[in-house]
């Protein structure tokens, strides 16, 4: 099957099937399987134009509502936390996406700077992964649902698994806002990446955390779809418009296997989870870094 915007030519099952495999795996960390399905695209398909991004965005806004919906029914959205990242990752994705386009064009450039954000996310889980576990704690699966404690416009705290969190609201914000800058010219959405600063900076449960970031994913990759949409035209010379049938297929299996990793979360440990997910991501970045000394 040849896809007209990308030029790819692929059988249609491969699409929805790699994307079951890939966000089975990431929705248990409350990761979007996006920021893995990219390098899928640029390496595996050749897709390498600007348009890869809206169309790894059009591949959340298909994939993500049923995971968001599994993590609904069991309570286990932390409605606040959802909404401070939505605030903060909605106007990075927007900016990110000009930066995609004007900046960070051509492809080799492009992988260099993906290959640096990687990195990054894997180097930190790897940090944290390390370190002593705190008292009292046995990373065993997490059960039981939210329930939100105090709320205001400085601080939100709730009570997950007979323990109190909270978590300031304007730090969240900012933070929210650079993650957003980097995943609209990744292409994933700010929340997609979110997950792993939230639980390190903040020490929030990443059973809490998954729903709001798969949340704010959703929201900011809608916004990030239309934007680019908008602005195809601007740019006649360049495919920046999705490529809607590659990017609904890739969606149709991100949804199937984003609720099943929604469900299955509560029964997989944490640690193996974040451990492959880290492993994953620093081969990735070293691969595409490597790609500044390319001739």
């Amino acid at each position: 099957m040849h896809f007209a915007v990308s030029g790819v030519t692929v059988f249609p099952l491969l699409p929805p099937l790699v994307a079951f495999a890939i966000s089975l795996v990431t929705a248990t960390g409350g990761l979007s399987g996006a920021f893995l399905l990219l390098p899928f695209q640029m390496s595996v398909l050749g897709f390498t134009s600007p348009a890869v991004s809206a169309t790894n965005h059009l591949y959340n806004v298909v994939a993500i509502p049923s995971g968001v919906l599994r993590f609904v029914r069991e309570k286990r959205m932390v409605w606040p936390l959802a909404w401070t990242v939505v605030a903060g990752t909605l106007p990075g994705v927007l900016i990110g996406a000009i930066m995609r386009v004007r900046l960070l064009p051509d492809p080799r450039h492009f992988k260099v700077f993906a290959g640096a954000v990687l990195l990054y996310i894997g180097a930190r889980m790897m940090r944290e992964l390390l370190r002593p576990p705190a008292a009292g704690g046995k990373g065993a699966a997490a059960v039981g649902p939210v329930r939100i404690l105090r709320r205001s416009l400085r601080e939100v705290a709730y009570e997950f698994r007979g323990g109190e969190h909270t978590f300031r609201t304007l730090p969240l914000f900012c933070l929210a806002l650079a993650v957003g800058l980097i995943g609209g010219a990744y292409g994933i959405g700010g929340g997609a990446i979110i997950a792993p600063f939230v639980v390190t900076f903040f020490g929030l449960p990443v059973h809490t955390v998954a729903g709001a970031s798969l949340l704010g994913t959703f929201v900011t990759s809608l916004a990030g779809v239309a934007f680019f949409q908008v602005i195809a035209p601007l740019y006649p010379t360049q495919a920046v418009a999705p490529d809607w049938p590659l990017g609904v297929l890739f969606g149709l299996g991100g949804m199937a296997g984003t609720y099943c990793g929604a469900r299955l979360q509560k029964r997989v440990p944490e640690g193996a989870i974040k451990w492959m997910l880290a492993i994953v991501l620093v081969i990735l970045g070293l691969r595409y870094v490597s790609a500044i000394f390319a001739q």
